[in-house]
């Protein structure tokens, strides 16, 4: 575990509790953490911008209290900037939104940097990338979905590795490029080779029996 993933200049891995057992919410995130991962990623789906609901601030403030990982919280939902707040109550330390339900991306960024915590930008991946720039100064974090978002165990989309290496050519060194979607032992290294250095794992990390192990293997192949 990393107390704050953005001081850490390597690539890490952020499994990501859509794959997680929910009966066991607190104990299951935490045995990933002991195995290896570096922080959790939290997939917040309201069921209108994705065909799907996950959870939502009731859910995250119990996880908070169970775990001492960063929480990084990506907000699939219409209305980011009317629920920020409320997440960041329940412990979430990243907000990210995506560029395409918002009108404003930088002024969105402004508002959640208000709130105290670092901040995301995310887009799908059919959305052009330079729909991010204008929000790209008032950042930390640029999240590329790799995967139409909504649903986990999805096929890795490789034609969004093109729109990575473009993202990562602008970013400063200290802000950070994650992706999400079909990230495995197969296709990891792939993505780090386009300049990834944030990796969400879902069913990769808590699917497998020997969670240390299926860890240790995502780290090597990205040099972690």
């Amino acid at each position: 575990m990393v107390p704050n993933p953005y001081a850490v200049p390597g690539p890490l891995i952020a499994p990501s509790i859509l794959s997680a057992d929910f009966a066991r919410l607190g104990a299951d995130c935490e045995d990933v953490i002991a195995a290896g991962g570096d922080f959790l990623h939290c997939d917040v789906m309201d069921g209108h911008y994705v065909p799907n609901i996950s959870f939502g601030i009731p859910v995250l403030k119990s996880l908070r209290k169970a775990s001492k990982a960063y929480l990084d919280v990506h907000l699939m939902i219409t209305e980011p900037l009317r629920y920020a707040e409320a997440f960041v109550k329940a412990g979430a330390q990243n907000i990210t939104y995506h560029v395409e339900v918002v009108s404003d991306p930088a002024a969105a960024a402004k508002e959640i940097r208000k709130l105290g915590v670092n901040v995301g930008i995310t887009l799908d991946p059919e959305t052009p990338a330079d729909l991010l720039w204008p929000a790209l100064d008032h950042v930390d974090l640029v999240l590329v979905m790799s995967v139409k978002p909504g649903f986990g165990n999805q096929a890795f989309k490789p034609e969004v590795l093109s729109k990575v290496r473009e993202i990562k050519k602008r970013l400063r060194p200290e802000q950070r490029l994650e992706i999400d979607g079909g990230i495995n032992p197969t296709t990891i290294a792939q993505a780090r080779e386009a300049g990834v250095d944030w990796f969400v794992c879902g069913s990769a990390v808590f699917d497998k029996p020997d969670r240390k192990a299926a860890v240790g293997q995502l780290k090597g192949l990205i040099g972690g």
